[in-house]
């Protein structure tokens, strides 16, 4: 049960981060350039429904149909997805993202999204600095805060800035990152 979890849960994630793009442009330009702290908006939609026709997250859509998660996504939650953008994944390293979408990497591929995705639903004000969030792949996520600026840090030791905070769908929050996180 708790390996078939795992998939539904990056699921999720996915789907979830898609629809944050509908609604960034939105809260980017009310919120301004310099801040981090971002006004709350709603999809209306489950995470499935969010990730449909959203821009700024189309690899992350592709990464989710490339693990064969992709129907998993109407699954109850909540669940809290630090979503990467396209520009996140464009930070890997050249070639990271074809090996990771080819089929023989799918399991790798899902491992990644998984540490993106915890169990609740945690607004960027229920994060507090220090906290550990254990992810639904195995892995943890410390979070940093300094006034409304929230990092996380994964088990590597890598970082991602949360751009955009506080899209809540049906079945979950979306907090979208500036990085991809990987687990150990």
């Amino acid at each position: 049960m708790k390996k078939k979890l795992k998939p539904i849960l990056l699921l999720a994630f996915l789907a979830v981060a898609g629809g944050a793009h509908a609604q960034t442009d939105t809260i980017r330009q009310s919120a301004g350039a310099a801040s981090k702290s971002l006004s709350a908006k709603a999809t209306n939609k489950d995470l499935a429904g969010s990730l449909a026709g959203a821009t700024d997250f189309s690899t992350l859509q592709s990464a989710l149909t490339a693990s064969g998660l992709a129907d998993k996504a109407k699954e109850q939650g909540p669940y809290t997805v630090f979503a990467p953008s396209n520009d996140a994944f464009a930070k890997l390293p050249t070639g990271t993202l074809e090996t990771l979408t080819a089929p023989a990497s799918k399991d790798k591929l899902a491992a990644i999204l998984a540490n993106h995705v915890v169990s609740g639903s945690f607004s960027a004000a229920d994060l507090k600095d220090g906290q550990t969030l254990k992810t639904v792949g195995g892995g943890t996520l410390t979070v940093r805060k300094q006034g409304n600026s929230v990092m996380l840090t994964d088990a590597k030791g890598g970082s991602a800035m949360v751009t955009t905070a506080d899209i809540q769908a049906t079945n979950g929050m979306v907090h979208a990152v500036d990085s991809v996180l990987m687990p150990k």
